[in-house]
């Protein structure tokens, strides 16, 4: 009977918070605006907002060695978050059942042991970095350890009810699920979405001056 609520009115409503809070806080960053910029332009601004977008998966200049821990240790959860998310074969099952309504090529098992065990050490990695770089100390709060715990407990209890031994652990799962989607839209976690607008803001106003950014 959990299970039948985990996977039934408490998703919905967790879906409908996600996309709901998502919409928005996109609506509220567009909306926002930006200051009329009477600068003359050396650039293209819209070039300027393109290059932002890819050239920060990379880090550039002076800043490329001091990042590299944080660019492995994010990549190696980010892609493999990922590729769990959408090529495990439950969820696969499950987002054609009450999403999306068709499905496409799961991935092996092998495939999935080795996509969490990924996803398990980048985020574990950037804990640990959290909690021990003095700067990351400083401009952390409750929000970040919130986010990044309810994450790697989603995670752990995928990975425990991938049993199916019983129906209580996919049940503890589906609610943990809910969980970070009703939090998602309302903390940090939102980066995963609001990261493009924040690059293509940035990206526009120096490439506009001509400088890369």
């Amino acid at each position: 009977m959990f299970l039948d609520f985990v996977e039934g009115p408490l998703w919905v409503v967790a879906y409908v918070v996600f996309i709901v809070g998502a919409v928005w806080r996109i609506v509220g960053i567009v909306r926002f605006g930006r200051k009329p910029d009477i600068s003359i332009p050396r650039a293209s601004a819209l070039g300027g907002a393109i290059k932002g977008q890819f050239l920060h998966f990379v880090p550039h200049g002076g800043f490329s060695f001091r990042t590299q821990y944080h660019l492995i240790a994010g990549y190696i959860f980010h892609l493999g978050l990922f590729v769990l998310l959408i090529y495990a074969a439950p969820h696969v099952l499950f987002l054609k059942e009450n999403v999306v309504g068709f499905e496409w090529a799961a991935m092996p098992r092998w495939g999935f042991m080795l996509s969490y065990q990924f996803a398990f050490a980048g985020l574990i990695l950037l804990w640990i970095r959290r909690i021990s770089d003095p700067v990351m100390i400083k401009i952390s709060d409750w929000d970040d350890h919130i986010g990044s715990w309810l994450t790697f407990l989603t995670m752990l209890t995928g990975c425990l009810a991938l049993q199916e031994s019983h129906d209580s652990l996919r049940a503890i799962h589906m609610l943990f699920v809910d969980l970070w989607l009703i939090y998602f839209p309302f903390s940090r976690l939102m980066h995963a979405v609001t990261f493009v607008f924040s690059r293509g803001y940035t990206g526009a106003f120096f490439g506009r001056r001509g400088v890369v950014p």
